[in-house]
């Protein structure tokens, strides 16, 4: 077993992430707009798919791409264009947050997005002041698309087969840090459900499952 995997496991055997801490207003973050259920694999055609060379493109989602440290994140569906930090452990063994509302952060104990296996991009859905990074993070739907550019130049574009809803207390760890073999997937993370005042945090996890469609390669 991988060294980051078995990290994972022990990260997430409480079964919570805190990444929300409640808005101070009314304002709620969109709940999946779509049947929940196990992983999906879309059908859509991503318009992303045509950066790819035809004859690059089986190599390229076969092999995954070479590891290289993702530095921001793009999902034109919501409005979302951010910087990438990385995250690690804190000293209790629990998974490190994004310490801006309105950064993501890349899981650096997985694979980089692009690489075969699964990797993890986490990020708050709001805060005391208003909506963070993730707050429309629930208004994914399958086939639509998660750029990220990669440190090297590259663009590795996610078509999203799915979306989730975990309560924290039975969050499914192996499945959000597993892939199916042979793929590279990029599963994004966040909160949602009830909100709880006493201790503000929210009672669920959302998490969008998605799969290398295609890549866009440097810029000479």
């Amino acid at each position: 077993m991988r060294r980051w995997f078995a990290l994972s496991l022990l990260l997430f055997a409480g079964g919570s992430i805190s990444l929300g801490f409640g808005l101070a207003a009314q304002e709620r973050p969109p709940a999946p707009s779509h049947n929940l259920g196990s992983i999906r694999p879309s059908t859509a055609t991503s318009s992303s798919q045509a950066r790819t060379p035809a004859a690059n493109k089986r190599s390229v989602l076969e092999d995954g791409l070479a590891r290289s440290v993702p530095v921001a994140l793009d999902i034109p569906a919501i409005d979302v264009a951010a910087p990438l930090t990385s995250l690690g452990l804190n000293p209790d063994g629990t998974v490190q947050v994004p310490s801006e509302w309105q950064e993501a952060g890349w899981y650096r104990l997985g694979p980089t997005p692009g690489q075969l296996g699964a990797a993890v991009i986490l990020g708050h859905v709001d805060s005391v002041s208003g909506p963070a990074v993730f707050f429309r993070l629930g208004a994914l739907r399958p086939g639509e698309t998660a750029n990220v550019t990669l440190a090297d130049g590259v663009v590795a574009h996610f078509v999203v087969d799915a979306v989730d809803v975990y309560p924290k207390n039975s969050f499914p760890a192996r499945s959000i840090y597993e892939a199916s073999p042979g793929r590279a997937t990029l599963q994004l993370v966040t909160c949602t459900g009830e909100f709880d005042a006493s201790t503000h945090h929210y009672l669920s996890n959302l998490v969008v499952y998605t799969s290398l469609s295609s890549v866009t390669p440097p810029r000479n």
